[in-house]
C-alpha cells in the first residue's frame, strides 16, 4: 500500500469518528404511533395524557323526567360539554387521548342522550329540540349556568338547536362533522343511513331508532344560523362522505366570524384517527381571546 493510500484511509477514519461523535449530541423528537399516557396534566411534545373511559364512574342526574348518565374528566378549568354522534354512547364516541388532552385545561363532561347508553327513556319518539332541551337542563343540574359545547355529527345538530333555543347556556361552540339539514342533496349518504335504521325490520336498539326518527323529522337550522352570536368553530375531515366539507363551508358562511378547520384526508368524526390534532385544535379555539382589541380614540 503506498503512502497516498494510507493518508486517505487515515483521513476517512478520522472523518467518520468526528461524524459519529457529533451524532451523539443530535436530538430528534418524533410523535409515537401509540401516544403514551403520562400522569401529569401538561401536554409534552411526543407524550400525551389519556384517560380510562371504562374505569371512570358513571354518575346520574335527573332532568326533564329522565336520568341522564354522565362522566366527568379533569378537575379544573371551564366546563365543556361533549355531545356524542348518532348511534354512539359515551363509551364509544370519544378517543381516550382526545379526552385526556382536553382534561388538562378543562372540566370535561360526556353524557348519553335519553334512551341510549346508560340513560333511561320516556315513551314515544323524540326531537332534536328535545335532546337540546335536555342538554340545557343538564348544565344547571351539574352546577353551571352555561358551558362550552362541542358536538360531533348528531351532536353538532343538537348543539345548533341548543345555541339557537338556549343561547344563554352556550359559551363557545364547536361543531364537528356538521350538517344543517339531512334533506339537502349533499347529505344523501347520511339520509340513506338514517332511513335504513328507521325502517330496519331487524330490531335496532330503540334509542338509536329514536335518534334516526329525530334526525329525519328535523327541519334544519339554516334560517337561524346567522343569528348565532357565540364564537363558533367548525371542524371537518376532507374525506368525510357523510357530512361533506362543502356543507361545513356553507354553515361557516352563515355564522359571522366562525372558524373553519379542515383536516386533510380524515373521515367523518376524526377524533379517533387524529386525537392529538383534534384535541389541540379544540384547545387553541377554546383558549383564544377573540374579544376585539381596545383602540384608544
Amino acid at each position: 500500500m503506498n503512502k497516498t493510500s494510507i493518508i486517505i484511509m487515515v483521513f476517512f477514519a478520522a472523518f467518520c469518528f468526528i461524524i459519529a461523535a457529533g451524532c451523539t449530541n443530535v436530538s430528534t423528537t418524533t410523535r409515537p404511533s401509540n401516544p403514551t399516557a403520562i400522569p401529569t396534566q401538561t401536554v409534552s411534545t411526543g407524550q400525551y395524557p389519556t384517560v380510562s373511559i371504562n374505569s371512570t364512574p358513571i354518575k346520574y342526574v335527573r332532568v326533564n323526567g329522565v336520568n341522564l348518565a354522565y362522566r366527568e374528566y379533569g378537575s379544573g378549568g371551564e366546563p365543556i360539554l361533549l355531545q356524542e354522534g348518532f348511534g354512539e354512547t359515551q363509551d364509544t364516541a370519544w378517543n381516550a387521548t382526545f379526552l385526556g388532552i382536553l382534561a388538562t385545561k378543562y372540566h370535561v363532561y360526556t353524557y348519553d342522550y335519553r334512551g341510549v347508553g346508560y340513560s333511561n327513556d320516556t315513551p314515544g319518539n323524540h326531537t332534536i329540540a328535545e335532546y337540546a332541551d335536555d342538554a340545557a337542563a343538564l348544565m344547571p343540574a351539574l352546577g353551571y349556568s352555561s358551558m362550552n359545547v362541542y358536538g360531533q355529527s348528531l351532536g353538532s345538530s343538537i348543539s345548533q338547536e341548543l345555541v339557537i333555543n338556549h343561547p344563554e347556556r352556550v359559551r363557545k361552540l364547536g361543531l364537528d362533522s356538521v350538517t344543517y339539514s339531512v334533506r339537502i342533496p349533499e347529505e344523501q349518504n347520511l339520509l340513506n343511513i338514517l332511513q335504513g335504521v328507521a325502517n330496519n325490520t331487524t330490531p335496532e336498539p330503540l334509542g338509536i331508532q329514536k335518534e334516526a326518527y329525530a334526525n329525519l323529522a328535523w327541519n334544519g337550522s339554516w334560517s337561524n344560523l346567522s343569528g348565532i352570536q357565540q364564537n363558533t368553530m367548525l371542524v371537518v375531515g376532507t374525506a368525510d362522505n357523510i357530512t361533506p366539507q362543502a356543507v361545513a363551508v356553507q354553515v361557516a358562511g352563515q355564522i359571522n366570524g366562525s372558524w373553519l378547520v379542515r383536516f386533510k384526508d380524515l373521515p367523518h368524526v376524526g377524533n379517533h384517527e387524529a386525537p392529538v390534532e383534534y384535541a389541540e385544535n379544540a384547545l387553541d379555539f377554546l383558549g383564544m381571546n377573540e374579544s376585539p382589541p381596545y383602540i384608544n380614540p
